[in-house]
C-alpha cells in the first residue's frame, strides 16, 4: 500500500538504539524508552500561507531527524509501525558528519 501524508505532515520510521550501552549493560524493554530518532519516508506537499501559496517542507525522504517524544501518530501500514506527524514536531535534521 502506498501512503502519502497531506499538506505539512511527514510519515517516518523510528530508527531502533542499540539495546546494549557502551559499558555493554544489556536494556531490558520494560525499561527502553522509545527512540526519538527516525528517517523521513514520506512528505506532504506543503503548507499553505496566507496568500494560499504552497510553501514546501524543509525535510525531503531519507532524511534522519530527531522529533519530539511525545509526537506524531503511529500507524501501521504493510505490518510495519509508522508516525504520522507534522513538520513543526521535527526539531532538527541529522546530517553526516
Amino acid at each position: 500500500m502506498k501512503f502519502r501524508p497531506l499538506h505539512d505532515r511527514v510519515l517516518l520510521r523510528r530508527i531502533e538504539v542499540s539495546e546494549k550501552t557502551d559499558g555493554g549493560i544489556i536494556i531490558p524493554d520494560t525499561v527502553k524508552e522509545k527512540p526519538m530518532e527516525g528517517e523521513i519516508v514520506a512528505v506532504g506537499s506543503g503548507a499553505r500561507d496566507e496568500a494560499g501559496k504552497v510553501v514546501p517542507l524543509d525535510v525531503q525522504a531519507g532524511d534522519r531527524v530527531l522529533f519530539s517524544k511525545w509526537s506524531g501518530t503511529e500507524v501501521t501500514i504493510d505490518g510495519e509501525e509508522l508516525l504520522v506527524m507534522k513538520e513543526s514536531d521535527i526539531m532538527g535534521v541529522i546530517e553526516a558528519a
